[in-house]
């Protein structure tokens, strides 16, 4: 028996002399060798490009080993596999029925695709190739598949799909054209709800059920309970502080949650893990008391301040404010590092709100205490300039420790503006005035070096002396007078002059020089009254004792009288004269 090198064409048909001839040779029924039934038959050879088969005949089927090789179900044929194949038609010169394996199975698949479209079952089938819009299954024969069927979800690799066999829906199917319309995503979908209803129906809310962890976002971890999953939410992964939940969990994991409530209605499940342990804040107010240092982990750095974990699951606020004794607020990246371990001050717990305030600052003696155990009040030191504003100059005295160094203890004498006297960078030596750890302030003068300038006012002048003093700010109840440098009285309205004044901006003038008399000392309060009033009514008295001084001795008591008469008349003359003038 020779080996079939052509395979006969499929189009051919057989004609009558055909059959009768093969009636003749091998003398059977017509009805067993009908064109176009499906035989059954057993291999009984595999030749390189046809496979022989026993059909029960006096002759051979013939199947083309492509029928085997290609299709939904690629297989090897092996000696004494069963085989169904199509009558096709006959080889009369080799006397071999030619058979086609392919046309059977299209037969095949026509009647399955027609059962499962009927009765809304599900067929087999393998994505071969990706076309326009959808895919191409074979299932027996071609079909096609919807981009918009292939999965639930849209399909970001299609390649990932070529080659592997699912379960479809039959949605269009016309058995004439041979054409058939398949769904992957209404068999996902029934197979969702049947998971659905499965999980649904055991669930209850406390119940610890494992899962397996299917992806991570930045707000949880979905579980997957068996088909249908729950959210595991960022906040119920831990006690303590989770950035993201892929720093406890990686996909694919089996994990064991609890249930914390569901609604099979809206197909929701909340999940938690923390829950599986004890709260570490049931008891924090018995663990944590103010007052208490203990020692902790940085965990976070933000604007506002660091947060440190005191174990797991516990953490507190270390304000920006409490970070350090400096008055400036300093960053806490610049300061503190994550992982670093830092010795923190307990400040407030609230067990209600889960939070626990600390200091860092607290856990170290504050500075100016240290500070004031080196110097008092009174001693000098030497700084530098480090800001400068209207009401003063800050000045650094040791590293992290600044005092202030206000506008009127800069000098004796009045100035505008700091920036006069002091410049920033400046060395500068002053005297320490006071240091008030509670407040956390440090006072600082200049002028002090020189000594006292109102002590040694005091000391040396008596009420009164005559003074010469210079206008340097007008009010309405009086002037301000500058005695000397740092040292100023008052000259109130009624010893302004003989005169009465109601207006002083009206008379006198800024920077004007006058004689005063010290009328009032208060060296407690340092205030200092004067008048102007007195002083020339001093001064005229001592001009006069020195004219008196200058005359002869033989004066007598009435040349006196007389002369101090007409002092006293000469002044109304000349009113009397103004008065006729104006009239």
């Amino acid at each position: 028996m020779s080996e079939i090198s052509k395979r006969p064409n499929k189009d051919e048909k057989m004609t009558p002399e055909d059959y009768e001839h093969l009636l003749d040779k091998y003398q059977f029924s017509t009805k067993e060798v009908t064109p176009g039934k499906i035989m059954k038959g057993r291999v009984i050879k595999v030749m390189a490009s046809h496979v022989l088969v026993d059909i029960g005949l006096k002759s051979e089927g013939v199947v083309p080993l492509e029928d085997f090789t290609e299709g939904a179900t690629p297989t090897k044929p092996k000696v004494g596999d069963e085989v169904e194949a199509v009558l096709e038609k006959s080889d009369r010169k080799e006397g071999y029925f030619i058979l086609s394996k392919k046309s059977a199975d299209i037969q095949k698949a026509l009647d399955l695709l027609e059962k499962s479209f009927n009765h809304q079952n599900f067929i087999t089938g393998r994505i071969t190739e990706k076309i326009k819009n959808g895919y191409v299954v074979d299932v027996g024969l071609e079909t096609f598949l919807p981009d918009s069927h292939a999965d639930v979800r849209a399909v970001k690799d299609p390649d990932k799909l070529i080659g592997q066999s699912f379960k479809f829906k039959v949605i269009k199917f016309d058995r004439k054209s041979e054409n058939a319309v398949l769904s992957r995503k209404l068999f996902l979908q029934d197979e969702r709800e049947k998971k659905r209803r499965k999980v649904f129906s055991h669930l209850a809310k406390g119940q610890k059920i494992k899962g397996q962890v299917k992806s991570l976002t930045g707000f949880g971890a979905f579980i997957d309970l068996g088909g249908v999953e729950g959210l595991l939410h960022i906040s119920d992964i831990s006690w303590g502080k989770v950035g993201h939940p892929s720093e406890v969990f990686h996909s694919g994991q089996e994990v064991e949650v609890l249930i914390l409530d569901f609604s099979e209605k809206d197909e929701k499940i909340s999940l938690g893990y923390k829950q599986l342990t004890p709260d570490p804040w049931s008891n924090i107010a018995e663990k944590y008391k103010a007052g208490q240092k203990i020692v902790g982990k940085v965990t976070s750095l933000t604007d506002f301040g660091a947060f440190v974990e005191l174990e797991k699951g516990v953490e507190g606020l270390v304000h920006i404010s409490d970070l350090s004794w400096s008055r400036k607020m300093i960053h806490p990246k610049k300061l503190l590092n994550l992982g670093d371990e830092v010795t923190v001050t307990i400040l407030e717990v609230n067990p209600t709100s889960k939070r626990i305030s600390l200091g860092l600052k607290q856990s170290s003696p504050h500075p100016l205490e240290v500070f004031k155990k080196k110097y008092n009040p009174g001693a000098r030191v030497k700084g530098k300039i480090t800001s400068i504003t209207d009401f003063g100059a800050f000045m650094e005295i040791e590293p992290g420790i600044e005092g202030l160094i206000h506008i009127s203890d800069i000098s004796w004498e009045k100035i505008k503006h700091p920036s006069l006297k002091l410049k920033v960078g400046q060395e500068a030596e002053v005297v320490i005035l006071n240091i008030d750890v509670e407040k956390q302030k440090i006072s600082l003068g200049i002028k002090q070096l020189e000594g006292d300038i109102w002590e040694e006012f005091f000391a040396r002048q008596r009420t009164g002396d005559l003074v010469n003093v210079k206008v340097v700010r007008i009010a309405d109840f009086g002037l301000f007078v500058e005695i000397m440098p740092g040292i100023e009285g008052v000259v109130f309205l009624s010893e302004l002059d003989e005169r009465k004044i109601e207006n002083p901006a009206e008379v006198f003038k800024v920077g004007e020089e006058k004689t005063a008399k010290i009328l009032k000392l208060n060296a407690k309060e340092k205030k200092i009254s004067l008048s102007f009033r007195q002083a020339q009514m001093d001064i005229q008295k001592q001009e006069y004792q020195r004219y008196v001084d200058s005359q002869d001795d033989r004066m007598t008591l009435g040349d006196l009288m007389k002369d101090q008469l007409k002092l006293i008349q000469a002044p109304k003359k000349i009113q009397k004269k103004e008065e006729k003038s104006d009239d």
